[in-house]
């Protein structure tokens, strides 16, 4: 329910925060663009954690972009101090909301859904504006709750970065794939991958393979593409260009694949132990709560706008277990079970709503 609009001056100074991974940033932008909707002549930074900032460079609706430093935020507190005729919180930790209340004039966050315990209280009296982050919905919702708290309407758009010129030419025809997750327990097997990639050949599709900056990232790819197909490493604004002309992506559960979805590239993406319900990509038309669209639980292959989902659905989808053994470094059987064929069915529906681009003369 939308709240009472909140009073600000016409050309307010607005800061947004989000402490978290790259998707999460990712995720938060449709409430930048929501603020910038209302108030046009806004500026608007973001604060965010070091790593991330690259994935919110280049948006149009952001004025600037401050990363907290790992040691004497307190000297950032200082500068921000009351500097902002607004700031909001996107998590329900101290830290953000903090830092929400020390550099807003007024100030918004979300809080948890346990109202008695103490240090939630103390978060909805100290913010002029809160809503109780609800379980088991899309975090775009979560942020457009905010949206409604804050009085001004719903702009759920995931924003990417602008495009960066590619330093290759992929031609018209091709597929991206990111096969690297940040952690085991979202990871696809090697064979699956390979057999993957088989099929898009088949399919006649030229295979962009890309990888992250970090070394490790980039060992564990030698390893699954075993020198079959070259592997390119491009900042976050290049990758938004490969995307936009791709005919299909396909990747496991990553800021990558949050990103091409939000391009409006067709979207094939690989879920594991994760709920979709909060996690799964967002349309680049968005989820309608209106029309019952949201994504379920669990399911083979779900298809909302230009994003597929496909899971092995085992009696115990989504555990949300960092793996079946409860640790980051552990494998999950749904994927280690999930099977190239069930890829590319999704892969050739994801095909089929996009026809082949006409060669450049």
């Amino acid at each position: 329910m939308l709240g009472a609009p909140i009073a600000l001056p016409e050309r307010p100074r607005i800061l947004v925060i989000s402490l978290r991974r790259i998707g999460d940033l990712l995720l938060a932008t449709p409430l930048v663009r929501s603020l910038k909707w209302a108030w046009p002549q806004a500026s608007i930074d973001m604060l965010v954690q070091p790593g991330t900032a690259d994935i919110v460079e280049g948006n149009p609706d952001v004025a600037r972009v401050i990363v907290m430093p790992n040691k004497q935020s307190f000297r950032l507190a200082l500068r921000l101090f009351k500097r902002y005729d607004l700031a909001v919180s996107t998590q329900t930790g101290d830290r953000p909301t903090f830092f929400a209340v020390l550099a807003g004039r007024q100030h918004a966050g979300l809080t948890a859904m346990d109202g008695d315990k103490p240090g939630t209280r103390i978060k909805r009296a100290l913010l002029h504006r809160s809503t109780p982050m609800a379980p088991d919905i899309h975090r775009v919702e979560h942020v457009m709750q905010l949206a409604d708290t804050l009085g001004i309407p719903r702009m759920p758009q995931v924003v990417p970065p602008s495009p960066a010129a590619l330093p290759i030419a992929p031609g018209d025809n091709y597929a991206v794939i990111h096969a690297a997750p940040m952690f085991r327990y979202k990871q696809w097997t090697a064979e699956g991958f390979r057999a993957l990639a088989a099929g898009l050949r088949q399919r006649g599709l030229n295979i962009v393979a890309i990888s992250g900056p970090g070394a490790e990232e980039r060992r564990y790819l030698d390893e699954v593409w075993q020198g079959a197909v070259p592997i390119h490493q491009f900042s976050w604004a290049q990758n938004t260009a490969l995307l936009e002309r791709a005919r299909v992506y396909i990747g496991p559960d990553t800021s990558t694949s949050h990103l091409a979805a939000a391009t409006g590239c067709p979207t094939v993406v690989l879920f594991g132990p994760m709920d979709p319900r909060v996690w799964g990509p967002w349309p680049a038309g968005g989820l309608s709560e209106a029309l019952n669209e949201p994504w379920q639980a669990s399911g083979t292959i779900q298809q909302r706008g230009n994003v597929w989902i496909v899971q092995n659905p085992l009696p115990c989808l989504p555990c949300t277990f960092e793996g079946c053994e409860r640790h980051i470094g552990s494998a999950s059987i749904c994927l280690e079970e999930l099977g190239a064929d069930r890829v590319l069915a999704a892969v050739d529906q994801a095909l089929a709503s996009t026809p082949p681009r006409a060669a450049v003369a």
